[in-house]
C-alpha cells in the first residue's frame, strides 16, 4: 500500500501544479500569422482570441475573400502554437507520474 500511498500524494501534487499551470495559460499570449506577417493574430493560452492586427494594404473591398482567408490561416496557425505549447507544458507537468502512454489528464 506504500506505493498507492505515493501515486495519491503524486496525483495531489500534480493537481495544485495542474491549477497553478491554467492559471500561467490564461496569461499567456502567443501570435500566429498569415501572408507573410500582413496579418498576426494572438490568442492566450487558453485558446482565447486576444488580438487582431491586420496591414491596412490589404484592406479592399473587392478581395474580402482574401482577408477572410489569411484571418482563418493566422488564427489556426496561433491555435497550433498554442496546442503544442500546452501539450510541452502538459507533459512537463505528468513527466514523473509514469502514465501510461495516450493516458491524458486532466480526466
Amino acid at each position: 500500500m506504500k506505493n498507492l500511498g505515493q501515486m495519491m500524494k503524486q496525483v495531489q501534487d500534480m493537481q495544485s501544479r495542474m491549477a497553478e499551470m491554467q492559471d500561467k495559460l490564461a496569461e499567456l499570449e502567443i501570435e500566429g500569422g498569415a501572408g507573410g506577417g500582413m496579418v498576426k493574430a494572438t490568442l492566450t493560452g487558453k485558446g482565447v482570441l486576444r488580438g487582431l492586427k491586420i496591414d491596412p494594404s490589404l484592406v479592399n473591398p473587392a478581395e474580402t475573400d482574401v482577408l477572410e482567408d489569411l484571418i482563418v490561416a493566422a488564427v489556426n496557425d496561433a491555435k497550433s502554437k498554442v496546442d503544442a505549447e500546452v501539450s510541452a507544458r502538459m507533459s512537463k507537468l505528468t513527466g514523473g507520474l509514469g502514465l501510461p502512454p495516450g493516458f491524458k489528464l486532466p480526466f
